[in-house]
């Protein structure tokens, strides 16, 4: 039997014969709790000085925390990182800046869940508005030839800090260090440039590749440019638990966890026609848009012509209007991805990533998506197939002569290559 994560809930799943690909995440345990995980880490920080020693003489520090839709154990991370800044420089005003990136804003009520009122309470809170010029300021221009602008709030803190979780990313690689930045807290023009058709086409703009990876080297640079002085990353289990601690230098330290958790994810294929996947759970997959990473998990592995099932609650909806608009309002799939291919980087328009990745996916495959019946409407406007059950995607999708299965129950905590 295959638990396979959907909302705050599981399907389960039982086919003889089905082969499963899993991370290897589970075999890691613990020492201690999190936030002891996190102390010892940033007691032994990777080429760096400890956060106590940057922060000496400094009169602001300004912390970039992951935003709603990302499952970071703050409560871990926070209080240890405000305890040497505050053994550093004791008067130190500290601001959480709220990397949201292209996403909606964070609410009040979501940051509560995320932080707790303990941690609420003692620091200022700003939530990044990438699409306000007047709260962002340039800093740089990146590789890619677009203007790196970034948060003011992070530009003119004396000292610049994130925390984050790495992950395998479905363009970046993996999540965690330089994403704080951009596009963490970059300015949409920003964004719009490092996403555009061209990189997201390249074939190093994959699961778990780093190196030549043109999205990544713009990232480095925004980084660098916003003057990121300090990370804490952490590694988590499918319980979302934190295992293991990365702290120190933006680029070092976030290889050092990268390789770490490369060496539990990477699987190799297990080609079939029909692949089962989802996107991991509450609160990854709570819209159409966030779910785009599970799909590419299952496109590494399906036979050509075959079935993707993808299995999300999808409580926030789709994701975004850009986002539905794209692939309700084509004429068909291969004439939405010629469309992109053929946008400049500085015409590069808002989702337009995330469209042309679903895009690539269904030029391929036939794609099931197995919802709540209120999705019904959207996931056929946007050119894909809705089942109310697993069970009826899988009658579909053997209606249609589809027969070996391949079940990854979390198509984002794996890289699947050969």
């Amino acid at each position: 039997m295959v638990r396979i994560p959907y909302g705050k809930t599981f399907i389960e799943f039982d086919e003889t014969g089905a082969s499963v690909l899993t991370s290897r995440i589970g075999e890691l345990k613990a020492e201690g709790s999190g936030a002891d995980i996190v102390k010892k880490a940033m007691e032994s920080p990777i080429d760096s000085p400890r956060l106590s020693e940057l922060a000496r003489g400094k009169k602001t520090c300004t912390i970039i925390i992951s935003d709603h839709t990302r499952p970071v154990p703050s409560r871990d991370i926070l209080p240890n990182m405000f305890a040497e800044l505050r053994q550093g420089s004791p008067d130190i005003a500290i601001t959480l800046l709220v990397a949201t990136g292209f996403h909606r804003p964070t609410s009040t009520q979501e940051l509560e869940a995320k932080l707790g009122q303990e941690i609420m309470s003692q620091v200022k809170i700003v939530v990044h508005d990438c699409r306000n010029p007047e709260s962002n300021v340039q800093v740089g221009v990146l590789p890619s030839g677009a203007p790196c602008i970034i948060d003011r709030v992070a530009a003119e803190a004396d000292l610049l800090i994130s925390e984050g979780f790495i992950e395998p990313h479905f363009f970046a690689g993996f999540s965690g260090g330089r994403k704080s930045v951009l596009p963490g807290i970059s300015d949409q023009v920003t964004v719009l440039g490092n996403h555009c058709s061209r990189f997201i086409d390249s074939d190093f703009s994959r699961t778990g590749i780093l190196d030549g990876n043109p999205m990544h080297e713009d990232m480095i640079a925004a980084a660098k440019f916003a003057k990121l002085a300090y990370i804490v990353n952490v590694v988590i289990d499918e319980n979302k638990k934190t295992v293991a601690a990365f702290a120190g230098n933006y680029v070092t330290a976030h290889r050092r966890g990268c390789d770490f958790l490369l060496g539990y994810c990477q699987v190799k294929p297990a080609y079939a026609d029909i692949v089962i996947t989802s996107n991991g759970g509450a609160p990854l997959d709570q819209n159409v848009y966030q779910c785009v990473k599970g799909m590419t998990a299952g496109e590494a592995t399906c036979n050509p012509g075959g079935v993707i099932i993808l299995c999300a609650y999808c409580a926030d909806g789709h994701g975004g209007e850009g986002f539905y608009h794209s692939l309700k309002d084509c004429a068909n799939v291969e004439e939405l991805y010629a469309q992109f291919m053929a946008t400049p980087q500085d015409k590069t328009i808002p989702d337009q990533w995330e469209s042309q990745i679903l895009a690539r996916i269904l030029r391929k495959y036939k794609l099931i998506f197995v919802t709540r019946p209120e999705m019904q409407g959207i996931i056929e406007d946007m050119k894909m197939t809705y089942a109310p059950s697993l069970d009826a995607a899988m009658e579909m999708a053997r209606g249609w002569g589809k027969k070996s299965v391949t079940v990854i129950p979390n198509g984002i905590s794996v890289i699947v290559k050969e």
